[in-house]
């Protein structure tokens, strides 16, 4: 019997409520306020930007600690992150027993949501979690939890201040533009969080409305009737194939550079808690080998991605089928291909993400200081791996550092908790499997580098503390023994 979800719900949120109160959350506060310049302008403690998952967990895990945060995201409410916008899967890939950004509480699981909302027997049933209904979770997520995000503002610049106590950073918000100071900004901004996607040189000689990247925001419906070409074949490339099939394309010619599809998801096998907690202090070499070799294998799409386009009689699997050039032939274009030419109507180039500072001018100000892997890090010949050089190469708390020592104070203030971490961290910025305990990381050690700096602050307090726990009268003073009847 499928429960009332208006009781359900609110009999989670009290369970909920009762075990932050247990558990003293939010932690107390101890962090000093700051102000600074003549007009006293507030500092913040910690700006997060992104409001998607990472973002959440991330304030949800310094809030724990007693550390005050904000965060900002450019979108409008409940279209945080790609759920409900340019992601195209009917379910995640992930298994829906993890427990995802809960942060070690069980009321604030996504399976304890959904009980609440549908019942055991609908929980017992599903698969997968279908995609929306992620998204539902996550807007139910950040109400239960008050996560404190400023919507429809945009970061449209990260200025570290001269004398590196600060990052100030320029806004874009529905009232005009503003500034903030903030001593630590944090960056959740997803798979895409240091640049955009990668795209290959051969759509240049396309008109711009002839194609799009599978991350485009686009109506499908705009396909129905036409050839379309999909470049690629991981999991964007089969949700791109698969959405444009459901929207009534003519034809969907899938075009794989590789002989066959992985079968294996590597990065599956890695996923074990020695990996979450030790890939950080492994050596340079042995973070390089496994994420590079995770690389090699890549990924391959979901199964039910792949059944979902290879249900239709007008989809086509072409193997060992890179793109050898492209041109424009009248309304259309045609793509040659080692297996021959192609014509298209459309064409979704689904070739992934890339670091491409050049893409984020809200990184102008400290790209060129960010040092990465490239920087200090020569891999064995034939390991050579683009994404993993452009990695920034981050300190123990997720934070940049520079390429220069000194040429941009304050750098290390500015914390990655998005993919491109990977190399450094392992994947606990941004996947559902350990986002978690990557918060808790980031966290604890946000926590930590303030305690160093307001030592003094702290000592002081400690030095003026003055509530007793004894008040002289709780004994008697005994005599010398000599006097004692």
């Amino acid at each position: 019997m499928t429960p009332d979800p208006v009781s359900s719900l609110a009999a989670l949120e009290a369970r909920l409520a009762q075990d932050l109160e247990y558990l003293g959350w939010p932690g107390r506060q101890w962090m000093p306020a700051q102000q600074r310049g003549a007009d006293g302008e507030a500092v913040l403690d910690v700006v997060v930007i992104g409001g998607g998952q990472a973002g959440l967990a991330a304030w949800v895990g310094l809030a724990q600690q007693g550390i005050r945060a904000v965060v900002f995201d450019r979108a409008p409410a409940g279209n945080e992150g790609p759920w409900a916008t340019t992601a195209r899967m009917e379910t995640l890939r992930s298994p829906k027993e993890l427990t995802g950004p809960a942060m070690g509480l069980p009321a604030l699981t996504f399976r304890a949501w959904f009980e609440a909302r549908f019942g055991l027997e609908a929980w017992t049933a599903m698969d997968k979690i279908p995609r929306l209904q992620w998204m539902d979770y996550l807007v139910w997520y950040r109400r239960v939890m008050s996560v404190d995000v400023r919507n429809e503002t945009a970061v449209t610049g990260i200025h570290p201040l001269p004398d590196a106590t600060a990052v100030r950073l320029d806004l874009r918000t529905p009232e005009g533009p503003r500034s903030v100071l903030a001593r630590r900004v944090v960056l959740a901004t997803g798979r895409d969080g240091l640049g955009g996607p990668a795209i290959p040189a051969f759509v240049n000689t396309l008109p711009r409305g002839k194609w799009a990247h599978s991350s485009d925001e686009m109506d499908y419906g705009q396909l129905r009737g036409l050839s379309v070409g999909v470049v690629g074949a991981g999991s964007s490339a089969m949700d791109s194939a698969g959405t444009a099939l459901e929207a009534g394309a003519h034809s969907v010619e899938l075009l794989i550079r590789r002989p066959d599809l992985p079968r294996v998801n590597k990065g599956k096998g890695a996923g074990v808690p020695g990996l979450t907690q030790g890939h950080y202090d492994l050596p340079d070499e042995l973070k390089w080998r496994i994420r590079h070799y995770i690389n090699v294998a890549n990924v391959p799409p979901p199964h039910g991605s792949t059944l979902r386009v290879s249900g239709h009689s007008n989809a086509f699997f072409n193997f060992g089928c890179p793109i050898l050039s492209a041109a424009p032939e009248g309304d259309a274009m045609r793509v040659s291909t080692p297996k021959g030419d192609f014509v298209f109507d459309f064409l979704i180039v689904s070739t992934g993400f890339k670091v491409d500072w050049a893409h984020r001018p809200e990184f102008d100000g400290i790209a060129s200081h960010v040092r990465t892997w490239k920087d200090r890090f020569v891999p064995a010949p034939g390991d050579e791996d683009q994404e993993l050089a452009d990695s920034p190469d981050l300190g123990p708390v997720f934070e940049f550092q520079q390429r220069v020592p000194g040429a941009c104070p304050g750098l290390e203030r500015i914390h990655c908790f998005c993919y491109p971490a990977a190399l450094s961290h392992g994947t606990v910025s941004g996947d559902i499997p350990a986002i978690s305990e990557g918060a808790k990381r980031l966290a604890s050690g946000i926590a930590s580098l303030f305690y160093r700096e307001d030592f003094d602050y702290h000592y002081a307090n400690l030095e003026a503390y003055s509530e007793p726990e004894l008040f002289g009268d709780e004994w008697v003073p005994a005599p010398p023994p000599s006097e004692r009847g």
